[in-house]
C-alpha cells in the first residue's frame, strides 16, 4: 500500500492489541508461570498486524520501534551502571554500612516506626523492596512476634517502607523505568517525588506511632537483629565513613549532576573504597562490577540481602525494556496510542482528572496485567502524549506512575510484588493491606496535588530544551 491509501485506526482496532496483551499476560504470568517478555513481543507481533491492515509498511513500524527505544537508551545505561554501582557498594561495604546503623535504631517505644525507617533505609540502600522484605523484613516478623504485635500490622508497616525506598532510591529499577517512560531525567523525577512521597512517609509514621504506642511497655527479643550484625561486622570493616558514597549521591541530585556521569563516579568511589576499607584487589572489584557481590557468609539472611548487583543483574529488567519499546512503538507509530489517547481525553479535560485517569489505568494494570513493570510502561507510554498536550511536565507523568503503579503493585495477591510479600513475610496481601499506610496514602496524595495544582509544575521553554538533551 502507498503512503495515500493509509487510514486513520481505530479506537476497536487500537484495542484489540491492548486486549490480546492482557489476556496473553494473564495466562502467561498465572498460569504457565513465565516471564511478560514473551506475551509483550506477542503483542507488538499483533499490534504491527492490525497497522498493516490500515496501511502502514513494516519499514515505517521498524523505523517507530527503533525511533521509540532510542528514547530508553539513557535509562538502559544507567541501569546497567546502577548494576556496578551496587555491586561495587556491596563489596566496598557501603550497603553494609548502612544496614548495619539502620538496624540499630530499634526501640521498644516505637517498633513499628522503627520497621518502617529500618526498611526506608535498607531499601533505600540496595534500591530492592524485595530483598528489603526477604531478609530484614523477616527478621523483623519474628521480634514483632515476639512483641505481641499483630504479625498484619508488621507486614504493613514492612511494606510501607520497603516502599519507600523502592520508590526513592536512584538504584531501584522502577525509579529508573518511570522517568524513561515519561521522558524526564531521573535526579528531576526523583525530586518531584519528595513532595508527594514525603508527606505520605510522615502521615504514615504518625499512624505507626499511634497504633504502636500500646506496645510500647513490652520487652524486645533482638535476637535475630544480632545475628545481623555480627554476621556483617564479621564479613566486614564497617565504619561511618563508608556513609561518604550514598551521601555524595544525595548531593549529586541537589546539585543536579546529570546521572550517567554522576552514577559513574559513584561506582568509581566504590571501588576506591572496597580497596581502602575492605582490601579487595582490583579482580574483586571488576567482578563485583559485572557479575555482582556473593555472600557465602552461611547466614541466610545477610547472604540473601548482599548476594546481588552487578551490569548483568539489570539484563532482565532492560530486555523487558526492548521488548516494552518494541511494543509501545508500532501502537505510537500507527497512532493507536492516540485513539486510545483520544478517547480517554473525552473524559479528562482537567489537570486532576488527567492524573486520576493514569492513576486508575496503573492500579487496573496492576490487577489485570499481575506485574510491578507494566503498570509502569504501558500507561507511561499511553498517557505521555496527553500530559505533553496539557503543558505537563514529564516528571509529572513519571512520578504519578511510581505513586500508583509502583505503590499498590505489593497489595494484589496475584501480583508478581503481592505474591513475593504474600510468600516471604507469611502475610496475606489483604491482610496487611489495610496496614501498608504510605502505599494507600501514597495516590490520595497525588490526586489531590493534582485537583489543587499544588506541584503540578508546567513546561517551560529551559525544562523543554533540557527534556530534549536528555532524550
Amino acid at each position: 500500500m502507498s503512503l495515500k491509501e493509509k487510514r486513520r485506526v481505530t479506537i476497536y482496532e487500537a484495542l484489540i492489541p491492548v486486549v490480546f496483551l492482557v489476556v496473553a499476560l494473564y495466562f502467561t504470568l498465572q498460569k504457565f508461570g513465565g516471564d511478560p517478555h514473551i506475551p509483550i513481543l506477542a503483542s507488538a507481533g499483533v499490534a504491527a498486524l492490525v497497522a498493516l491492515r490500515t496501511g502502514y509498511t513494516w519499514k515505517e513500524l521498524e523505523n517507530g520501534v527503533i525511533e521509540t527505544i532510542k528514547m530508553s537508551m539513557s535509562a538502559i545505561l544507567i541501569l546497567m551502571i546502577i548494576g556496578m554501582i551496587i555491586g561495587t557498594w556491596i563489596l566496598s561495604g557501603v550497603v553494609p554500612t548502612m544496614i548495619y546503623y539502620g538496624l540499630q535504631i530499634l526501640s521498644p517505644g516505637i517498633f513499628l516506626v522503627a520497621t518502617t525507617l529500618i526498611c526506608a533505609v535498607v531499601s533505600l540502600a540496595t534500591g530492592s523492596s524485595w530483598t528489603t522484605a526477604g531478609t530484614v523484613g523477616i527478621a523483623l516478623i519474628g521480634i514483632g512476634q515476639g512483641l505481641q504485635i499483630p504479625i498484619e500490622i508488621v507486614a504493613g508497616a514492612i511494606v510501607s517502607g520497603a516502599y519507600f525506598g523502592d520508590k526513592m532510591s536512584p538504584l531501584s529499577d522502577t525509579t529508573n523505568l518511570a522517568p524513561s517512560m515519561a521522558g524526564s531525567d531521573l535526579f528531576d523525577h526523583i525530586r518531584h517525588m519528595i513532595y508527594t512521597t514525603g508527606p505520605s512517609l510522615i502521615i504514615s509514621l504518625i499512624l505507626f506511632g499511634i497504633l504502636g504506642f500500646k506496645y510500647s511497655a513490652n520487652n524486645m527479643d533482638t535476637a535475630s537483629i544480632n545475628v545481623i550484625l555480627d554476621g556483617l561486622k564479621g564479613q566486614f570493616s564497617i565504619s561511618p565513613l563508608l556513609l561518604i558514597p550514598p551521601i555524595l549521591v544525595i548531593g549529586m541530585v541537589i546539585l543536579k549532576i546529570p546521572a550517567i556521569p554522576g552514577l559513574i563516579g559513584g561506582t568509581v568511589i566504590g571501588g576506591i573504597f572496597a580497596f581502602i576499607f575492605q582490601g579487595a584487589g582490583m579482580s574483586k572489584i571488576i567482578e563485583a562490577a559485572h557479575y555482582g557481590f556473593k555472600s557465602e557468609t552461611g547466614i541466610e539472611a545477610i547472604d540473601g540481602l548482599l548476594s546481588r548487583g552487578g551490569l548483568d543483574s539489570m539484563m532482565w529488567t532492560v530486555s523487558l525494556i526492548l521488548c516494552a519499546m518494541a511494543f509501545g512503538g508500532i501502537m505510537e507509530k500507527s497512532g493507536m496510542l492516540n485513539a486510545i489517547a483520544e478517547q480517554i481525553l473525552k473524559y479528562a479535560k482537567s489537570t486532576g482528572s488527567i492524573v486520576l485517569s493514569t492513576i486508575l489505568t496503573s492500579i487496573a494494570m496492576n490487577l489485570i496485567a499481575g506485574d510491578q513493570y507494566l503498570s509502569i510502561v504501558i500507561p507511561g507510554r499511553m498517557y505521555k502524549d496527553i500530559y505533553d498536550k496539557k503543558g505537563l511536565h514529564p516528571k509529572n507523568l513519571s512520578r504519578v506512575l511510581e505513586d500508583s503503579g509502583t505503590l499498590t503493585s505489593p497489595l494484589v495477591p496475584w501480583n508478581t510484588c503481592g505474591s513475593f510479600m504474600w510468600k516471604t513475610l507469611g502475610v496475606h496481601p489483604f491482610a496487611y493491606l489495610p496496614y501498608a499506610f504510605l502505599n494507600l496514602l501514597n495516590p490520595l496524595v497525588s490526586i489531590f496535588y493534582a485537583y489543587t495544582g499544588i506541584t503540578m509544575e508546567k513546561v517551560t521553554d529551559e525544562s523543554n530544551k533540557n527534556n530534549k538533551e536528555i532524550a
